[in-house]
């Protein structure tokens, strides 16, 4: 099984940011890496009216593949409930480490952005977290890694999961 890391927090603590950053740092170092957004609303809208795929899928397709040079995205009818990461985690081939972005009520391993502009407090208990990325002086019993230790996170990361 690919493992799966949950990097979570408060809305606008940073976790996109922190993403944005520690992908590009695991490639370098050969690290092939998918990630899954949890979005909390049924009304995300990743095609566009009027587009083919789109008229695919209002004509009823269970399932529409749009496929180009270089990638390709799929649209499908799911549950009213999103399922386990894990599950969601089987769809993506080809990857040495899942990073998901939300899913803080999830089982899989957890790292928690603290940032002192949105909150002062993790939202997990201690013993739900591996990790903890912040700009505060927060005192857990796990590793702590500032908002710019980018490399350090990965090399934890890279040590612990892969």
């Amino acid at each position: 099984m690919t493992p799966i890391v949950s990097i979570v927090g408060k809305s606008n603590s940073g976790k996109t940011t922190l993403l944005e950053k520690l992908i590009p740092a695991l490639r370098r170092r050969g690290y092939r890496v998918g990630t899954i957004k949890h979005h909390a609303h049924a009304d995300f809208e990743i095609d566009y009216p009027g587009k083919d795929t789109w008229r695919h899928y209002q004509a009823g397709a269970e399932a529409v593949l749009i496929s180009a040079p270089g990638k390709m995205a799929l649209i499908e009818r799911s549950p009213a409930t999103v399922p386990p990461v894990t599950e969601l985690a089987r769809r993506l081939t080809n990857v040495d480490l899942v990073l998901t972005e939300g899913f803080k009520l999830d089982a899989a391993p957890k790292i928690e952005v603290v940032r002192a502009a949105r909150s002062r407090q993790p939202l997990c208990a201690p013993a739900d977290l591996v990790a903890l990325v912040t700009d505060l002086p927060l005192d857990l019993a796990v590793p702590r890694f500032g908002l710019d230790e980018t490399e350090a996170l990965a090399d934890f990361i890279e040590h612990t999961f892969l």
